[in-house]
């Protein structure tokens, strides 16, 4: 690991202006009504970053007084429609047919004055080019790439990626793309092909009930959070942490999240013989999430595939620092040896999180670090420079 004490700002860093702003960008845009299409709400039982993401935007630009709409799949056992923070999310359709739902939706439907599309493209996307006519953005946050055959092995699988990395992205040559960092956009113009010229990085921003707590956890505790599934690689990561707790005997750990992979990794953690010192609540309401953040001495992720890494930077506004591996989207939410060290390989996981553990002037210096890192990102900034790419898509 090199590049020791590097600490540059974000690429894209906005000064927060609020809804005042957002209002004065889109009277000047003429846009009145938004429509955004994803695949999953907020409130579903697999939402994870992007529909953070999504809601902190969407709320923001309803409070500047522009009417929001979000229209995602189904949701069992909740309603259809629901209005939260300002703006309506209708969710209607299956997993899968909410595509084909609001594609045909589209097709039918004539333009509509006033009205801007946003398409967040998680893997499949929406084919907006095609069927809506108005001002419009698409927020890709990654490329999938490995993760089809993590998630869909075989036939599938191949037909995603064919998909993501071959049809789809003729179609969204002239359209303005909205990702969370400059590694991503990168990866996005290399990998799917799209004008660098077209392809703007929005940091996502921190909410200001991240903040740090006043005591650390008596004995080393890691914590990890994000949903259980194989792109996180939270297998390997118990593995790590395993190798960590023969050097740091008292280490304790905690793996925060829910998914799929559950039975598979608590097999795994009786196997190592680690429930006693590794525990996995599962999903935890934010103000639990917050302690958990306060009391860590390192946060720590192994995921393949990231946007950002929003987990990380939460935990920085905590003044927590992390271990994570070196991925796009972590090189821009961790500031390698001063929000916190970046690792090149899963197996080096458990070395940078034991040096963090163990060396305690590198620790502290860390958390400082870690600190004044989050303050660089802003929610009100996100929300501005993606209605600005709106506005710039207005006078197409």
């Amino acid at each position: 690991m090199e590049d020791r004490g590097t600490s540059d700002s974000p690429e894209d860093r906005f000064v927060s202006t609020g809804p005042g702003r957002l209002a004065e960008i889109a009277s000047g845009s003429g846009i009145e009504r938004i429509h955004m299409v994803a695949w999953r709400d907020l409130d579903d039982p697999e939402a994870g970053g992007s529909e953070l993401h999504a809601h902190e935007i969407a709320k923001r630009w309803a409070a500047a007084g522009i009417e929001v709409t979000q229209r995602t799949s189904g949701i069992a056992g909740q309603g259809s429609s629901v209005q939260r923070s300002g703006y309506r999310a209708e969710r209607r359709s299956g997993r899968y047919g909410v595509f084909p739902s609001v594609i045909g939706g589209g097709l039918s439907t004539r333009r509509d004055p006033g009205s801007a599309m946003v398409e967040i493209w998680n893997g499949m996307p929406f084919f907006s080019p095609v069927w809506f006519r108005g001002p419009r953005i698409t927020v890709l946050h990654h490329v999938h790439d490995e993760m089809w055959q993590m998630t869909l092995p075989g036939l599938l699988g191949s037909l995603g990626d064919t998909i993501e990395r071959r049809l789809a992205p003729p179609f969204y040559r002239r359209e303005r793309i909205v990702t969370l960092s400059a590694s991503s956009r990168d990866e996005i113009v290399e990998r799917l092909r799209l004008s660098a010229d077209h392809v703007v990085a929005a940091p996502p921003g921190i909410s200001s009930r991240y903040r740090p707590g006043s005591n650390r956890h008596d004995r080393p505790l890691v914590v990890a959070v994000g949903r259980l599934v194989p792109v996180k690689r939270v297998d390997l990561l118990i593995k790590e942490l395993a190798q960590v707790r023969r050097r740091v005997p008292d280490l304790e750990a905690v793996i925060i999240g829910e998914g799929y992979e559950r039975p598979a990794l608590e097999a795994l953690r009786r196997s190592l013989g680690a429930e006693t010192w590794l525990s996995m609540p599962g999903f935890v309401e934010e103000d639990k999430l917050i302690s958990w953040y306060q009391q860590a001495w390192v946060v720590a992720s192994a995921s393949l595939r990231e946007g950002w890494g929003m987990t990380l930077t939460e935990a920085a506004a905590c003044a927590t620092p992390s271990v994570a591996t070196n991925i796009a989207g972590h090189r821009d939410a961790v500031s390698h040896y001063h929000s916190g060290i970046l690792v090149d390989d899963v197996s080096s996981l458990s070395t940078g999180i034991i040096e963090v553990l163990t060396d305690e002037r590198l620790r502290r210096t860390l958390q400082d670090g870690a600190l004044s890192w989050s303050e660089h990102f802003s929610w009100d900034a996100t929300a501005q420079t993606a209605l600005e790419q709106l506005a710039i898509s207005s006078k197409r």
